[in-house]
């Protein structure tokens, strides 16, 4: 019986070998799912899921809905239990990949070669991007800033300039160069400078006393929580380096 342990880093092997740059994301929540796996590659975002032989198709249709919203190619991959009736259960554009094990050594193939997904809801993908990499977005098209905006209204914004002014290949090969260059060992520092930043504004503009102390009170507190994450994270390499 093939695990989705057994299966990952062989997996991983075999899509880098079929589709050449690539960035693997694990366990990245889209909707009510948990990707599996987020594939990026230099043009688009793979949504992969993994169907071992220990797992049931019980939130099989719950998955489906929610990969075609954020992704725009969609694979399953099968342990060889479901091999022969995988197919009932994903749309005819879903990829199939059936992972056997033969001589102690993994085999994928696939069944079927994924198309482009018909669903994808551009505003879904667009939100796996953090804040900052969307103000990135927004500096390379030439759009306003929208510092004080929210996310969503920042992405709105962005679809609104699809396709007219800006072309969805555009975009997409964009989005995957952002998620390529994302350095999860910064997340923390890069979301907190960001927001520094937007708090320091609120301050500057605040005209009532009393509620600018709060957002400088805020600000302090932010501030020493941010550098004494920093020391434990330095405490921590330290401690690996030795």
């Amino acid at each position: 019986m093939l695990y989705d342990k057994d299966i990952r880093e062989p997996l991983f092997d075999f899509l880098e070998e079929a589709y050449g740059k690539v960035r693997i994301i694990e366990e990245k929540t889209i909707g009510k799912s948990r990707a599996d796996i987020m594939m990026i590659v230099p043009d688009a975002v793979y949504g992969v899921e993994i169907k071992s032989d220990a797992d049931t198709y019980a939130r099989i249709a719950g998955q489906i809905r929610d990969y075609d919203k954020y992704c725009d190619y969609n694979i399953v991959v099968a342990g060889s239990s479901h091999g022969l009736h995988i197919k009932e259960h994903v749309p005819e554009y879903w990829g199939i990949i059936t992972a056997e094990l033969a001589d102690g050594k993994f085999d994928f193939y696939f069944l079927r070669r994924p198309e482009r997904n018909p669903k994808m809801k551009l505003e879904k993908k667009l939100s796996v991007l953090w804040r900052p990499e969307l103000a990135r977005l927004q500096e390379l098209n030439g759009m306003a800033k929208y510092k004080e905006k929210s996310k969503a209204f920042v992405i709105n914004k962005i679809k609104e300039k699809v396709p007219e002014k800006i072309s969805e290949r555009t975009l997409a090969r964009q989005i995957s160069e952002l998620l390529f260059e994302r350095d999860y060992n910064i997340i923390e520092e890069t979301l907190t400078e960001y927001r520094k930043g937007e708090l320091q504004k609120k301050i500057d503009k605040e005209s009532d006393p009393k509620k600018r102390l709060e957002l400088m009170m805020e600000q302090k507190e932010k501030r020493q929580t941010f550098i004494k994450r920093s020391r434990q994270r330095k405490q921590s390499k330290r401690r690996k380096v030795i």
